[in-house]
């Protein structure tokens, strides 16, 4: 048997979507696109949303929005995926990685705050998982010191934050719908916030910085047909096919955590007692959305598993390599950053197999699989 480590779904209505789509006047830059925006915002609560190319397309606009730059720092965590540091060394800022905690994997308040200097201008908390940060936290500590946040939430689309869901607690939220997350666009991200000042930037700055609103034009004598482009921006534009398989999908997004949530009880429940690994903590007051099931493979096992999981035809990951222990970072001043937790963590996780379609078959699998791995000596 062979048991992917996760898999999108499309059903019909996904798929006549599409062709709906492809068959309207427009099929990028028109219409569609805004109606996925509002029905988005729509959905996590937020005021307005912003749709683009990919979740690191998200994270870039925003630091740009921010006014993120050379000079300024941006704390973040280095258990996620690159995206989340290099958004801001795009703007010419400098990453400062806090360690995660133990039992979460998130990123550590009191690490953000020990991090802190008189060039910080904003933090990236990282819904690791799926499972919301210590919003309330990250928040006292960002008011303090007069800080930005961004929240990265590719992992926490549907994620619930005490009581609330993830998209409209910070200055600007951002999301991802690569195939492996909850819901799909093909590529494509989306950034929520409750600022119509930072709307308006990311809009702008999503295509070229170019503008034909007439109360924005310096040279208001040219024709209808006259437009500007006021600062360096971007082609993160998002097209009308892929808004409407993501309104499609966004339509089902809870019924794929439902399920996800199932497949997390089971494995919970199968595994508990299975000395040699450690099995992931959901914080109170936090409803993951389930994006990964992480475990850790004690006694240095962690390589030995991996292998022989893939030979018996169940595709496990690692997520992640720290990101301050990437070549390009510890070339270019990071060589000397210490992160205990998440590079202690790194040395032992696994993610087991996890997305809608998994069959309770599969997932039997998976289970008795591991456990005979386990045990033998």
């Amino acid at each position: 048997m062979f048991v992917p480590n996760a898999r999108h779904y499309l059903d019909q209505e996904d798929l006549e979507a599409v062709v709906n789509a492809l068959q309207q006047d427009y099929i990028t830059t028109g219409p569609g696109v805004g109606v996925f925006e509002e029905e988005y915002a729509e959905y996590v609560g937020a005021k307005y949303a912003v749709a683009v190319s990919s979740g690191t397309a998200a994270l870039h606009l925003s630091c740009l929005a921010l006014g993120i730059g050379e000079g300024d720092e941006v704390i973040t965590t280095p258990m996620t995926f690159l995206s989340s540091a290099n958004c801001v060394m795009y703007c010419g800022g400098k990453i400062v990685f806090a360690d995660i905690d133990k039992d979460t994997y998130n990123i550590s308040p009191s690490e953000i705050e020990r991090n802190i200097t008189p060039r910080t201008k904003a933090i990236i908390p990282v819904h690791f998982t799926g499972q919301p940060c210590e919003m309330d936290e990250i928040h006292h500590i960002a008011k303090k010191h007069g800080l930005y946040v961004i929240e990265d939430a590719a992992h926490a689309i549907g994620a619930i934050y005490k009581g609330n869901k993830i998209g409209a607690l910070s200055d600007l939220t951002t999301f991802s719908f690569h195939p492996a997350k909850h819901m799909t666009t093909c590529e494509g991200g989306m950034i929520t916030t409750n600022n119509e000042k930072l709307y308006e930037k990311l809009k702008l700055y999503r295509a070229y910085c170019m503008t034909k609103n007439p109360a924005l034009l310096e040279n208001k004598e040219e024709g209808p047909w006259y437009y500007e482009m006021h600062d360096l921006g971007f082609n993160y534009r998002l097209s009308d096919v892929m808004c409407a398989l993501g309104r499609s999908q966004l339509k089902k997004v809870d019924k794929f955590i439902k399920r996800r949530s199932e497949i997390i009880s089971r494995y919970n429940e199968e595994l508990k007692d299975v000395k040699e690994i450690i099995l992931p903590q959901q914080k109170e007051g936090c409803d993951s959305s389930w994006h990964l099931y992480v475990i850790q493979v004690k006694n240095g096992r962690r390589a030995e598993v991996y292998t022989k999981l893939r030979e018996a035809g169940v595709n496990t990951e690692v997520h992640y390599f720290p990101v301050h222990k990437q070549p390009y970072y510890q070339k270019n001043g990071y060589e000397n950053v210490q992160c205990i937790n998440a590079e202690r963590l790194y040395s032992q996780i696994l993610s087991l197999p996890l997305f809608y379609t998994m069959t309770d078959e599969q997932q039997t699998y998976v289970i008795n699989t591991l456990k005979n791995i386990l045990e033998e000596k």
